[in-house]
This record gives structure tokens, C-alpha cells and sequence, in this order.
């Protein structure tokens, strides 16, 4: 595969797979092939790949069915086994950081440096008064690494980059919106199991945390209060959220949901409050939602309520040519919010680092 060439984006999370193929065209990109496969319940436990089989054929039947070729991907990690950290070192060139960066990382991560990839992107190279600069650390398990790449290998896949899910929703972000260096802005991806929280300011990441609770909650309370099956669960979740319908979601669905939306909406809310305090200029300008959760509207006016700031729905296919004749635009649409670390991940090229 050409070094330009675009890698395909596989997101394997922990309710499904999704793929995504971008084409460069002038000025932008187009979309090749979307497609999506649901994962049965506990094939992905806190990151950890607990049923690899059902992961390969839902991999190896969006490839077929979406006739994709290429054969280099693009993957995300998240969770517990990746540490992302801002971090204060001397100035020193990009070179001299990678040479160095394995000291420094024993330093800050918890786990033993020979289990660990090791990465560094240098956030302010003009530093500052007494000679430090920033620059952002991210660690990740290698067992975990070797576990996603294995079962892309097994489904005939190669893949090329590793990202981590926080960043490539931020890769999709800065694809489909404008913003000014000024603005703080929060990007919140509401995964299955697990939350993942980015705050951009003046361009760059200033701090990141992944909160481990997700939709999955509340399709675990519905289950659990209504005492009904897990894809009943599901179904409630989103229940006459479609367009297509116009069923009423019963009183007691609705309970549940502000609930578990009010929870998800105060650990995000605590990381916001931590993060205000060890910033300079703490203020967020704009939250911007992503991940399938997002699209509960409950979820979004607890948000918005206790943050005090406009929070949007993040659309990764916003600036992104969709082929109304190939694609179905109500599809894309209702997939947009989930679908963007799979975006983020089809804008990286084979040989990133």
C-alpha cells in the first residue's frame, strides 16, 4: 500500500464493529463504504477481547459485504490498558523526545515499560520561561495492541496504525469543523462500556480521562428494573427515537433513562470541574456528543443543563460528499453520531505514527 493512501477505519467496540473507507477527492473526502455488525453482549469486557471468533466474522462480513479491498486498517483502544497523560519535559527537538521518552514514560505510567508502546507528540516546541514544554504522553498495553491486530490478521486485514479512540474522534472533528484557536472545546464520545473525554484548547489536547460507563448502562437498568430480555433492553433504549416511528417510549423507560443520564452526566460534569481547576483558562466553550448514546435526548439535556455551555451532536460525514445514490442519507444520518471514531480512524494513512 502506497504511504498516501488511506488506511480503511475499523472500529471494534464493545456493542459492535464498524467500518469506514474515505476517498480523497479535491478539497475533501467522499465516502466509499459505511457499514456496521453488532457484537453479542460480553465480546469486549473493559477493552479486553473475550471472543475473538465473533469478532473475526463480523470483521470478515462488513469486508464482504461492503466489497472492500483494501487490506490495511486503521484500529482504536481504549479503556483501562492506555494511559494518556500531559506531561512537563526540557525543550528538545521531536528527535530527542523519542530517544528519551522511554525515562520519562516510567516515570508517569503505572505499568512496567517493557509491557507498554510507548508514544509522544510535543504540544508547545516553543516552550516556555524556564526552558519546559508540554507534551502528551500515551501509553499502551502491548498484550491489548497484539490482541485487536491478531484478530485483523485472522480476518485478512493488516493493521497499519493503532490510534486511541479519544484521538481519532478528534481526527473527525477537526475534519468536519471550523474552530477558532481561542476556543476550549470538549469532545465527549459516549462508547458502549466506556466515555472518553478530550478538551482541545487553542488546537491541541490539553487533557483527556476515560470514564468507564456508557450506553450499556442504560440498557443494564432498563433490563434490570423492567426485567426484560437484553435486546428488548436495547430496543426500549432507543425506542420511537427512529423517525420512522412515533411510539410513545413508556413513562417508566423515561425514568430509567434520566437517571442513568443524570449519573453519566455528573462524572462527566466532576472531569470537567478537575480539569477547570488545573487549567489556566478552564472555560469550555462548546461540548460536542458523539458515540451512539449520544443520540438519547436525555443524555444530551442533562449535559447541556449542568455544563452551562451549547452542547452539539458531533456529525463526522458533516463536510464529508455522501453519495445519495449509493447511500441511504436517513441511514448515515441516524449512524453519524456513532460513527465517528470510525470516521477518524479511515483519515489515517498506513505509516502514521
Amino acid at each position: 500500500m502506497a504511504r498516501n493512501k488511506l488506511a480503511v477505519g475499523l472500529d471494534i467496540g464493545s456493542s459492535g464493529v464498524k467500518l469506514v473507507q474515505l476517498r480523497e477527492r479535491k478539497g475533501g473526502y467522499a465516502l466509499q463504504a459505511y457499514g456496521a455488525a453488532p457484537l453479542p453482549p460480553e465480546t469486549v469486557v473493559e477493552g479486553a477481547l473475550m471472543n475473538s471468533s465473533a469478532i473475526v466474522a463480523a470483521i470478515r462480513g462488513l469486508v464482504a459485504e461492503q466489497k472492500v479491498r483494501v487490506r490495511e486498517v486503521a484500529i482504536g483502544v481504549r479503556g483501562h490498558s492506555v494511559i494518556i497523560k500531559k506531561i512537563s519535559v526540557p525543550r528538545q527537538t521531536q528527535e530527542e523526545l523519542d530517544e528519551s521518552i522511554q525515562f520519562e514514560a516510567e516515570q508517569h505510567i503505572p505499568f512496567d515499560i517493557r509491557e507498554v508502546n510507548v508514544d509522544a507528540q510535543i504540544l508547545t516546541p516553543e516552550g516556555d520561561a524556564a526552558g519546559q514544554m508540554d507534551v502528551l504522553l500515551v501509553a499502551a498495553k502491548k498484550e491489548m495492541i497484539n490482541d485487536y491486530t491478531a484478530v485483523c490478521a485472522e480476518a485478512g486485514l493488516t493493521a497499519t496504525v493503532v490510534d486511541v479512540d479519544a484521538f481519532a474522534v478528534q481526527n473527525a472533528y477537526e475534519a468536519n469543523y471550523e474552530s477558532s484557536p481561542a476556543d476550549t472545546v470538549v469532545l465527549v464520545n459516549v462508547g458502549a462500556a466506556v466515555t472518553n473525554l478530550n478538551v482541545l484548547s487553542r488546537g491541541a489536547t490539553s487533557f483527556t480521562r476515560d470514564v468507564t460507563m456508557g450506553g450499556n448502562a442504560f440498557t443494564d437498568e432498563i433490563q434490570k428494573q423492567l426485567n426484560v430480555s437484553y435486546a428488548e433492553a436495547e430496543a426500549l433504549k432507543v425506542g420511537g427515537r427512529e423517525g420512522e416511528t412515533d411510539a410513545v417510549v413508556p413513562q417508566e423507560v423515561e425514568r430509567i433513562i434520566q437517571g442513568v443520564a443524570e449519573q453519566l452526566a455528573g462524572e462527566i460534569q466532576r472531569s470537567l470541574d478537575f480539569y477547570a481547576t488545573t487549567a489556566a483558562d478552564g472555560r469550555v466553550g462548546r461540548i460536542f456528543l458523539s458515540g451512539g448514546t449520544a443520540r438519547i435526548p436525555a443524555l444530551f439535556k442533562v449535559i447541556e443543563a449542568r455544563a452551562a455551555v451549547p452542547v452539539e451532536i458531533l456529525n463526522p460525514f458533516k463536510a464529508i460528499e455522501v453519495d445519495d445514490r449509493r447511500f441511504d442519507p436517513a441511514v448515515i444520518l441516524a449512524a453519524a453520531p456513532g460513527a465517528a471514531v470510525a470516521v477518524g480512524l479511515a483519515l489515517r494513512r498506513a505509516g502514521d505514527k
